[in-house]
């Protein structure tokens, strides 16, 4: 037997053998098994952005249109009931400013401890708003549009004409007998910075889930 048969051969990785204890390099093969690599991390960090981009996703979707808030009593009937909880959209007063018509929740007074209360807008920043013989006027105007209480009685602070600040908003229950709103003093004009956001969906109970209907 040569001197050379007894050299041990090597297997490379390639599958390839080299003699005299030489090894190789085979360029192709770990080119390719350096593609594979490659494309098993692109594939991983794919996954992994989508799994991220879903949560913040849905984080933002939670925060902007899921905020739930409970209803207290029967000023907003028949729209709204005592307990119905409510869908709360707080972005959309990031871009738009609240409309007459709007439902909102807002913390009376500004107070933060205090149990958010549910209404209606009913005068907009820098209208004059009074309420005279049951009926609401804007500026001089006697109006009905967007405006859906009803048996509205007391005038409170609104049997004057009553000015609102430029940031001040002029709030409503549509069952007004039942409704401590802007008309009473410890409540007043609701400024923009107490506004939580817009009503616009119920979450329960499970037979009133739905959205929100005009009266």
């Amino acid at each position: 037997m040569s001197k050379q048969s007894r050299v041990k051969e090597k297997i490379l990785p390639s599958g390839k053998k080299g003699k005299k204890g030489k090894i190789r390099f085979d360029k192709k093969a770990f080119r390719k098994k350096r593609k594979k690599i490659l494309k098993k991390i692109r594939e991983s960090l794919c996954w992994s952005l989508e799994i991220l981009l879903v949560c913040i996703v849905a984080f933002l979707l939670v925060i902007g249109f899921g905020q739930r808030v409970s209803n207290a009593g029967d000023s907003m009937k028949p729209i709204l009931k005592n307990g119905d909880v409510v869908l709360v959209n707080r972005a959309n007063y990031l871009i738009l400013p609240p409309k007459r018509g709007d439902i909102i929740a807002f913390k009376p007074g500004g107070n933060s401890s205090s149990h958010y209360s549910i209404k209606r807008v009913v005068a907009l920043p820098g209208e004059t708003i009074q309420i005279k013989q049951g009926e609401i006027y804007i500026n001089g105007r006697k109006i009905k549009e967007q405006i859906y209480v009803k048996d509205l009685q007391s005038a409170g602070v609104a049997a004057e004409p009553l000015k609102l600040g430029k940031e001040e908003y002029f709030v409503l229950g549509d069952n007004s007998t039942s409704s401590d709103d802007s008309r009473k003093a410890d409540i007043g004009n609701v400024e923009k910075k107490d506004i939580y956001g817009k009503v616009w969906f119920i979450a329960g109970p499970m037979e009133r889930i739905g959205f929100m209907k005009k009266p």
